[in-house]
């Protein structure tokens, strides 16, 4: 007889497959584990004086107690995008940035931790008797990820020495307060109020840890923090013209027109929108100008950006109850307008007051329309629809009905996005006469050495640290501002030049958006480095050549790698990272024994295209023997 390995049921010898449950009766080697490097924001929760207190209840009455908070913590968490390792009593273990990871994972990290708070100040509001006081500590680090694990199952998700960190950093935390380590208050002093705690000493460091307490949200959720622009326009004479004439357009010929402004994430995407605000700003006439961001997360997000628009409009503040936003949107709207009342019942669930009756899409749509239309009539607007790839499928579908159907008022609709709204809707604006794209390119090497050298106040920039800060920046302005900003901070040299926190996390949230198998490729691609060729990445990866050709191609529509048009190794198609740094992040990823089997595998297909010509790759197989050494 042969038991099933899956549910355990006996078979007679000689069946393939379980004849209760179907699986297969043959032993299957286990798959191995899908593991990476990551950097991630861990938060530690614990109830402060919970075990003495437990000792002396009955077990049920502790359950009753801790099941509300279990829930609620939960909830914060997962509101934020996080993942919930474990519960271990009255203590919970998250993740923010695993299995998959967002630029921001730091920031929602954060506003999770004062979620939480906010949410046990609720719970105790409701039921007195409760009395829960909580610890919170954040640490952000590298750890590897376990992308397969099921933490529901009791299975690891994170491990490093950030978890044992943010274990410390919790329970020297303040009561009712949120305590974080160093590398999270420097990527998040911008959006949070902190103030400094005492450095403490803890088991296993040998120096003190620094931490701050979060104290406030310095910006409303779904806000970007005020900027202005300190350095120079560069670059950018033929995009901005293009941007202020379509501007003109609408106004002069009182038509709607559609801009999406498009680019990988710290182009300038922004910064031309804030050189349109300075253009108008500088006009004699008044031309309103409204703005609102589409949210990657959080609840009530689908129009979320419009939302933020007709708020703005009615002068409702988040801080408003429904009956002073309905009080407002009631002004807002003109009393000569026809079926007023009807409009004012489609407009209330965008600022968040609950409609009389439900309305179909199509009838909301209609009622949008109307309203800004209502608005444009009055004179020239612009409406700007931030982060457009991050929108939900009925936004999109409004934007574009709102440029269909919209006639004679003067209204340019300005978008930005990356280049990923196009995987998701590759036909966005496509057959209309009044949508446009602007697409953005990095800036040239004299470009970005004039940016970097506006950026520089306090020091000289040598031609070895420019040359550096260049080739590392890749034309992307954001990337630049970034290296520039830390080596002011750190006095860092170009043999010490680091990649900063936040271009990090920019890079590898979009390589997370890439399927499994296109981040792999990308990997096997880092290891060769810099300048790679399909034939390689074929035998790292076991990959057929026509599906690796059609892999490459859709990279190089993200902007994630180029094709060159001559090639080093005759008869192989040659490509390149698109920025250097993407290479970086995406070979910092792999694990080290993977790194190591794959350095071997590139060693030997180099080893045999060089033929007889091997000497003169002495030097690069030398590297990747080395490493695999090394690594083992």
């Amino acid at each position: 007889m042969i038991t099933c390995p899956s549910c355990g049921k006996e078979n007679h010898d000689g069946f393939a497959f379980c004849g209760y449950c179907r699986a297969p009766l043959a032993e299957q080697p286990p798959l191995p584990a899908l593991e990476e490097r990551k950097i991630v924001s861990v938060l530690f929760c614990d109830l402060v004086g919970f075990t003495a207190a437990s000792e002396r209840q009955d077990p049920e009455d502790v359950r009753a107690r801790i099941r509300p908070y279990h829930a609620r913590l939960r909830q914060e968490i997962e509101r934020y995008g996080g993942t919930v390792e474990k519960f271990v009593g009255d203590a919970v273990m998250a993740a923010f940035g695993a299995p998959v990871a967002h630029e921001d994972d730091v920031e929602r990290a954060v506003r999770a931790g004062l979620g939480i708070l906010e949410a046990i100040a609720e719970l105790n509001e409701a039921d007195p008797d409760l009395e829960l006081q909580v610890r919170v500590g954040i640490n952000t680090g590298e750890a590897v990820v376990a992308l397969g694990a099921r933490p529901e199952q009791g299975e690891g998700l994170v491990i490093g020495d950030v978890v044992n960190t943010a274990a410390r950093i919790q329970s020297a935390a303040p009561v009712n307060g949120v305590a974080v380590g160093e590398q999270t208050y420097r990527t998040t002093s911008h959006v949070f109020e902190y103030e400094p705690l005492a450095p403490v000493s803890v088991k296993g460091k040998a120096e003190p840890l620094s931490l701050w307490q979060a104290k406030a949200v310095r910006d409303r959720f779904g806000s970007d923090s005020t900027r202005e622009y300190k350095t120079p326009f560069v670059g950018r004479e033929l995009e901005k013209p293009l941007l202020i004439g379509s501007f003109e357009r609408a106004a002069q010929q009182r038509s709607v027109q559609l801009v999406t402004v498009v680019g990988e994430p710290g182009v300038g995407k922004s910064r031309m929108v804030a050189e349109l605000f300075a253009y108008i700003d500088a006009k004699p006439e008044l031309i309103r100008w409204r703005q609102g961001r589409c949210l990657p997360y959080g609840e009530g997000i689908t129009f979320w950006a419009l939302g933020e628009i007709v708020k703005a409009e009615a002068g409702i503040l988040e801080s408003d109850s429904a009956e002073v936003a309905a009080a407002k949107l009631d002004a807002a709207v003109s009393p000569g307008e026809s079926e007023r009342q009807w409009l004012l019942q489609r407009l209330a669930p965008l600022v968040g007051v609950e409609a009389a009756s439900p309305a179909e899409r199509q009838e909301l749509f209609t009622a949008w329309r109307r309203y800004l239309e209502g608005l444009a009539a009055a004179g020239p607007r612009v409406l700007v629809f931030e982060d457009l790839h991050w929108a939900d499928e009925a936004l999109l579908a409004f934007l574009e009905y709102l440029a269909e159907w919209s006639q004679g008022v003067p209204l340019l609709v300005l978008c930005t996005a990356r280049p990923e709204l196009y995987e998701r809707r590759a036909g966005w604006g496509a057959g209309q006469r009044n949508a446009h794209t602007i697409n953005l390119s990095p800036l040239s090497d004299q470009e970005t050495a004039e940016l970097v050298s506006s950026l520089v106040t306090a020091t000289v920039l040598t031609p070895q640290l420019e040359r550096a800060i260049l080739e590392q920046a890749g034309g992307n302005p954001l990337y630049a501002e970034e290296f520039v900003r830390l080596l002011a901070d750190r006095g860092l040299g170009s043999d010490q030049i680091v990649l900063p926190d936040t271009v990090q996390a920019l890079i590898a949230a979009r390589l997370d958006t890439l399927s499994p198998d296109r981040k792999s490729l990308l990997q096997d691609a880092a290891v060769l480095g810099k300048v790679f060729w399909a034939g390689a990445l074929a035998e790292i990866g076991g990959r057929d050549a026509g599906e690796l050709e059609l892999a490459l191609h859709e990279l190089a529509r993200k902007e994630l790698v180029r094709s060159a048009r001559t090639s080093s190794m005759e008869g192989e198609s040659e490509y390149s990272f698109w920025h250097a740094l993407v290479r970086d992040v995406a070979y910092g990823q792999i694990p080290r024994a993977e790194r190591a089997r794959r350095h071997r595998s590139a060693a030997i297909w180099l080893e045999r295209k060089a033929g007889e010509r091997v000497e003169d790759l002495a030097e690069v197989l030398a590297h990747h023997y080395l490493q695999a050494l090394e690594l083992a």
